[in-house]
């Protein structure tokens, strides 16, 4: 039977289900940006170079982890329909899916220098790089597990414990970072290999957080999650691999989009791919409040639609979406307001390429505000069509509104035209836009009416 919730109720539900994924999204976003603020204090190479690593490991990340985002809406849908079960059998799997995938893409990142020099990138950003990546990708099996029990987790309505864990790895690295990038308190000073030994230690200690709660914790022990672990289940295997490699391949789509503009940035120089990382990781804060939104627009979208309550699932959409828009209008004011010293925070301004940093960082953080509402429509629309298990067409319409309408806008206004980095990021905002619209308008056709 439908339920009758006012629009205010939906938003209260979307809330409490959503503010500690936000928390959570935060705090994860956090770690990359502690990493990026302390490069920033320990030089510009060293900076571009963790730029460029982190961009190359987060789009293979972003691949795998389309598991980790398949197990959300089927997690919460099973548990809708009274079939704990199957909760169990689509978790196990994802994490099984994630552990295969993790451990077939390490060689890329042992012989990430190769393959960075061949994309045009600086030799002495490309050594650096190398180092990063060789340890930064040992932590790709446990950050694709941490992101499986963090969707299994917040589907069964535990978003608390996924916040708690991931802002206590916030200031595990934070104390890592400072430790291993400066050689501070006795440690080696290993500069950018110290800031992925740093996350790579705090990406076993998530799991392993996450893990014992999901095990332990009396509430949740009737799901059995680990029990006979090691045994195949191939038909939830096949189930979480249908829909989750869509959802990697839209999120490369997207994240590919970026990590070309930092290739492209390159190619411009050194101080505009910092201020390029710096004005990235500043958007892509503002960007995880929408993304915690759209993995609670998720999870309510697809209870609503295991229990067939279709006037609820279309009013916590529309609602869901409002939500999102208003947040985009609060970081577009933020964004226009302080520019200066938002990208202050990641600069030591007593060394000497600052200056140039800083003045092209707050020019590409006013583009950033022209995309905020673009942006916040395309995650939303992807999130609510992960609720209706829709993966297939949403990744076709990103792979075309970012690869052959962005990618292309991208290049052809830095170069060709000469609009350089700037003209990087006015592409950045069409692939945006063409995204948003092309999405939400195939959830509002394909969403149940009644």
């Amino acid at each position: 039977m439908t339920r009758n919730l006012t629009y205010s109720a939906h938003a209260r539900a979307t809330l409490v289900l959503g503010l500690p994924l936000i928390g959570s999204h935060l705090a994860q976003m956090a770690l990359h940006v502690v990493d990026t603020v302390m490069m920033g204090w320990y030089g510009m190479v060293p900076l571009a170079a963790v730029v460029l690593g982190s961009a190359s490991f987060f789009i293979v990340w972003v691949l795998g982890a389309g598991f980790s985002k398949a197990v959300m809406p089927m997690v919460a849908g099973a548990l809708a329909r009274g079939d704990e079960t199957q909760v169990r059998r689509d978790t196990r799997m994802g994490l099984w899916l994630s552990i295969l995938y993790g451990l077939a893409v390490y060689p890329l990142f042992w012989w990430s220098g190769p393959i960075l020099d061949a994309l045009g990138q600086r030799p002495e950003v490309v050594e650096i790089a190398e180092g990063f990546l060789r340890i930064a990708g040992l932590g790709m099996v446990p950050a694709l597990c941490v992101a499986v029990l963090q969707s299994y987790l917040a589907a069964l309505g535990r978003t608390q414990a996924v916040m708690w864990v991931t802002l206590a790895a916030v200031g595990l690295n934070a104390a890592l970072a400072w430790a291993l990038i400066f050689g501070n308190w006795g440690a080696p000073e290993l500069g950018a290999r110290g800031a992925a030994l740093a996350s790579l230690t705090v990406q076993v200690a998530s799991l392993l957080a996450l893990w014992a709660y999901a095990a332990w914790l009396p509430a949740l022990r009737r799901f059995h999650l680990f029990q006979r672990f090691w045994r195949p289940d191939w038909a939830a295997f096949g189930q979480v691999q249908r829909l989750g490699w869509p959802i990697g391949l839209t999120s490369v789509a997207e994240g590919g989009l970026f990590h070309a503009s930092a290739l492209m940035m390159g190619w411009v120089g050194t101080a505009e791919l910092a201020a390029h990382g710096i004005a990235l990781e500043a958007a892509a804060l503002a960007f995880m409040l929408h993304v915690g939104l759209s993995s609670a627009a998720t999870i309510r979208v697809a209870s609503f639609l295991g229990t067939g309550e279709v006037r609820a699932l279309r009013r916590a959409a529309a609602v869901s979406v409002v939500l999102s828009v208003a947040v985009a209008v609060v970081v577009i004011g933020l964004f226009l307001s302080w520019p200066e010293f938002i990208i202050g925070l990641f600069l030591d301004e007593t060394k000497p390429e600052s200056g140039a940093i800083l003045a092209f960082g707050v020019t590409l953080l006013a583009l950033a505000a022209l995309f905020q509402l673009a942006d916040a429509m395309q995650v939303m629309a992807l999130g609510l069509l992960r609720g209706l298990q829709d993966t297939k067409v949403p990744m076709a319409l990103a792979a075309v509104s970012y690869w052959m309408i962005g990618v292309p806008a991208s290049y052809v206004l830095a170069f060709p035209l000469g609009h350089g980095g700037v003209g990087l990021w006015l592409g950045l905002v069409i692939g945006l836009i063409a995204a948003g619209a092309s999405l939400m308008l195939r959830f509002w056709a394909l969403a149940p009416k009644g």
